[in-house]
């Protein structure tokens, strides 16, 4: 978590503050900067001790390494789940659909499937189409 700085970077930043602040002011700002740093990294270590009493022995169980989002890659994600086999009752299903269906004649129709209007044509038969939409002067 070091947001891209270097330790040039890191003494460029020294310098500049050294001439902005001055060298009276600057112990200063460092002793302020150190009770900042402390007073954050004694709020992450509460925040991990109140997470642990609250999850009990479970805290200790949890992988966070695998809950880092930086981990997250969805084209592992999609390899993974199409490499899986599928368990054994779903492929027998499978099987068995794809030999009902291979043992139905052509000519059998399917079930006829019934035309489901979508919203944005409900709209356009309400408005009448070409009509524009109602527009709210107040409301923006």
């Amino acid at each position: 978590m070091s947001f891209g700085l270097t330790f040039d970077k890191l003494i460029i930043i020294a310098v500049i503050a050294v001439f902005l602040i001055g060298p009276d002011r600057l112990p200063g700002y460092a002793a302020q900067l150190a009770r900042l740093v402390r007073s954050l990294r004694s709020m992450a270590d509460g925040a991990k001790d109140r997470m642990r009493e609250e999850m009990g022995p479970e805290f200790d169980e949890v992988d966070w390494k695998k809950l880092d989002p930086r981990q997250y890659d969805p084209r592992r994600i999609i390899r993974e789940a199409l490499a899986d086999d599928l368990p054994a009752p779903a492929a027998a299903a499978a099987a068995a659909v794809v030999a009902d269906v291979a043992e139905k004649p052509k000519s059998a129709e399917l079930p006829s499937q019934r035309y489901v209007e979508s919203a944005y044509e409900k709209r356009q038969r309400r408005l009448g189409k070409g009509r524009p939409a109602p527009y709210d002067v107040e409301a923006t």
